[in-house]
């Protein structure tokens, strides 16, 4: 079996570094992931490619700084430490013959934003951000679950203002990616 089938059964590479409780997490995505792609009508393919991303989307998220930095390619060199696990596993599940280039975007981009990212891509932010093991703003979100997959670009662009109004009243930098990508979902 490959790694994108393999993933979405439930199995992760070897060299996974998530500890238990990311692991839910990242079972949750795939499950949102599952549901979604399900009432799509996707086929049996593309369930397991949306699936597999949410499963390996967060691979290197416990990883040290030592196990992510080789594996970064250098657009991302001037990324934070917490936003690189997605451009190295990307680059790692490359390494390991996945040229799926939808999977590993939605991957690499699952933090970040892109504004070309395909509709696997946007799911997997929105899930990422949705999936019902987070404990804040829970009936906003269980409100949001509810609307997908049917307004996804819609989900997505109130993800992306909640991640932005959060970014702005903390304070932190806002990255390009994710500027981009909010304008394409609302028309620039």
């Amino acid at each position: 079996m490959s790694i994108l089938e393999n993933a979405a059964a439930g199995e992760l590479p070897a060299w996974a570094e998530a500890r238990p409780k990311r692991r839910a997490h990242m079972d949750r995505v795939a499950n949102l992931m599952a549901e979604w792609s399900g009432t799509l009508g996707l086929d049996e393919r593309d369930r397991i490619r949306w699936i597999a991303a949410g499963r390996l989307h967060d691979i290197y998220r416990d990883a040290g700084i030592e196990t992510l930095r080789p594996w970064v390619p250098d657009r991302f060199a001037d990324l934070p430490t917490p936003f690189l696990h997605g451009p190295a596993a990307a680059a790692r599940l490359e390494a390991e013959g996945i040229d799926d280039v939808e999977v590993l975007d939605a991957i690499r981009f699952h933090t970040t934003g892109h504004h070309e990212l395909a509709r696997i891509g946007r799911a997997l932010m929105a899930a990422d951000f949705l999936e019902p093991g987070r404990t804040t703003s829970v009936e906003w979100r269980a409100r949001q679950r509810d609307r997908m997959p049917a307004d996804l670009d819609g989900v997505l662009a109130d993800v992306i203002r909640a991640r932005l109004e959060h970014g702005l009243e903390a304070g932190e930098r806002i990255r390009h990616e994710m500027i981009r990508l909010w304008n394409a979902l609302v028309g620039e």
